[in-house]
């Protein structure tokens, strides 16, 4: 199974900020932005530019999801009753390949659309393969037998970088977690701060 690192490096020295709290991200050296030009990329964003630098963290930190993509989910929530913001977190936080990242089954949350596609996931005994799949409540997610002891699971289990949010009961010794409750913004263990409010000012003006 191939890594991805540039691609994920590239969206922290963007941002310039280490969105998934790696100790390898390139952030905790220098700070500016890459290219040429990035040291000189300090200015202050304007209302349109800290809106869109808000929904650009928060596509970014859910594997760089495609516009077309994070659009849609954005609608859905705007569909939902209750506050659009928190309605969008729980939304991507259902995602099967975030599950499968916040149970720590595989390093970080490319990875984990990755062994999804590759069929390496069951879902209530079935096998999906499909990384945006959304999650119910009670929903049980297992590694498929045969894929237990891969070494970039048994790898992603020994982290000691991050910790399972209690909205994920999960069970490393049978590689299956359960999604127990949606969370709302302040249940995820976002390494940097997420501002979904901003996302909503955003697609409300755009």
């Amino acid at each position: 199974m191939t890594k991805r690192t540039s691609a994920k490096y590239k969206i922290d020295r963007r941002m310039g900020e280490n969105i998934w709290g790696r100790p390898k991200s390139p952030v905790n050296k220098r700070e500016y932005g890459p290219g040429q030009h990035g040291q000189r990329r300090k200015n202050k964003l304007s209302d349109f530019g800290t809106q869109l630098r808000a929904k650009q963290k928060l596509k970014g930190y859910y594997g760089d999801l495609t516009e077309k993509q994070f659009r849609r989910i954005f609608a859905e929530a705007e569909r939902l009753k209750g506050d659009t913001s928190e309605m969008l977190i729980g939304l991507l936080e259902r995602r099967l390949d975030a599950v499968v990242y916040r149970a720590k089954f595989v390093p970080t949350v490319f990875a984990a659309r990755q062994f999804v596609n590759h069929g390496h996931v069951l879902v209530n005994g079935k096998r999906v393969n499909i990384g945006s799949y959304r999650l119910r409540e009670g929903d049980v997610v297992e590694v498929k037998q045969s894929s237990k002891q891969l070494a970039i699971v048994l790898e992603a289990v020994a982290l000691a970088e991050r910790d399972v949010p209690d909205y994920v009961e999960v069970d490393h010794s049978k590689m299956t977690a359960t999604l127990t409750r949606t969370p709302g913004l302040s249940d995820v263990p976002y390494p940097v701060v997420m501002e979904p409010n901003l996302v909503v000012e955003f697609y409300a003006q755009n």
